[in-house]
């Protein structure tokens, strides 16, 4: 099987090496300079690590790198089976690649967009195969993290769903089938986790490390305004804009101000050195902030409650609108970015008259 990735980013190389580790051809493309040059040495270095640690033997390593290619020439992707687009989240780049893809490929092959929170049905539109199109969302860093959300559009095809549930199986991975709606399940239901931390800290409730500290205190490996900085707000804060307007500006999904104006100064979070943390001191600095502060119990509860419980009321919502069963939706969140519990499951646990007093309270 020939598989095509467009975009040779950290997410789109991550792809690539998923599929060749699983007996595939991959074909990458990306014509901006020095992408194919750094996603070669970043496989290669990877290949390299695995034959050190015994995970793959010198020969597994060279019989993979000789099934990779590299290219800035787009023809490289004719005769593909799979094309897997990785490129920048802009819906008007997207649909001008797509546009000079499908030219090149059989009308039996599989296009496929990596998007984590544009409409399918749009980056369809002027397809000449459209029922062979859908999305295939990965999570990042992709070889590591198990979940893939396998989205159909209103014009895909009742055969793309089974053939990629079975395909991401093959490959090791955990597929969830998703409704276009913006954000698909997890960057829905995930928006509370960062934007009620950034409201409870825009309050005066706490600080962002206490509020990280009491997050992490209950299972998450790490707090919201951690996770951010991880992120980056270039990229955490245009999903939640992107999210916000593709739900006709529903309130709930409204972005925050404060994390606008990081986003403005450049200040992303680790990679420019500074975001809700500092990171001069060291790349710790937020762990490091957060074993610094002593947090009243109480506080730290109600914090946790506040969180959890528009959370839960998120999860719901993707239920009651056919997004995804409560099944997919925990898996997707548990499988996707590593909560410790379902949120639907949290809910039953928490009990639904607990958590419809706090929404009610939050609403007063």
């Amino acid at each position: 099987m020939k598989v095509a990735v467009l975009g040779a980013g950290a997410m789109g190389t991550g792809i690539g090496q998923i599929a060749v580790q699983n007996g595939c051809h991959v074909v990458y493309y990306d014509s901006f300079p020095g992408a194919t040059d750094r996603s070669k040495a970043s496989i290669e270095k990877i290949f390299n690590r695995l034959a050190e640690k015994g995970k793959i033997t010198s020969q597994q390593k060279e019989e993979m790198l000789g099934r990779m290619q590299w290219s800035a020439d787009l023809d490289a992707v004719s005769g593909a089976d799979l094309v897997v687009e990785a490129v920048i989240e802009d819906l008007d780049v997207k649909k001008d690649l797509f546009a000079k893809v499908e030219p090149l490929l059989r009308s039996d092959a599989w296009l496929c967009t990596n998007t984590s929170s544009l409409s399918i049905a749009a980056l369809s539109s002027g397809l000449t195969h459209p029922e062979r199109f859908g999305g295939l969302h990965f999570f990042n860093p992709a070889p590591l993290m198990p979940l893939v959300e396998v989205v159909p559009g209103v014009k895909t095809g009742d055969d793309f769903t089974e053939t990629m549930e079975a395909l991401m199986l093959e490959w090791g991975k955990v597929p969830v089938v998703a409704k276009d709606t913006p954000g698909f399940i997890v960057n829905k239901v995930a928006r509370p986790f960062y934007s009620e931390a950034i409201k409870l800290y825009e309050e005066g409730v706490a600080s962002v490390a206490e509020i990280d500290a009491a997050v992490k205190s209950i299972g998450f490996r790490m707090g919201p305004f951690e996770l951010t900085d991880l992120i980056g707000h270039d990229v955490n804060y245009t999903v939640t804009e992107t999210v916000w307007s593709q739900f006709f500006y529903d309130p709930r999904f409204r972005p925050s101000i404060t994390q606008k104006r990081l986003k403005e100064a450049g200040l992303f979070g680790r990679k420019t050195g500074r975001g809700f943390y500092n990171y001069a001191s060291g790349m710790d600095a937020a762990v490091v902030a957060q074993e610094e502060v002593e947090i009243d119990p109480l506080l730290s509860e109600k914090i946790v409650e506040r969180i959890l419980c528009l959370i839960i009321n998120e999860a719901l919502d993707a239920v009651w609108q056919g997004i995804a069963s409560p099944e997919n939706v925990d898996l997707a969140m548990t499988k996707g970015v590593n909560y410790p519990k379902g949120p639907i499951q949290w809910g039953r646990e928490m009990g639904w008259d607990q958590v419809l007093g706090t929404l009610k309270r939050c609403h007063k």
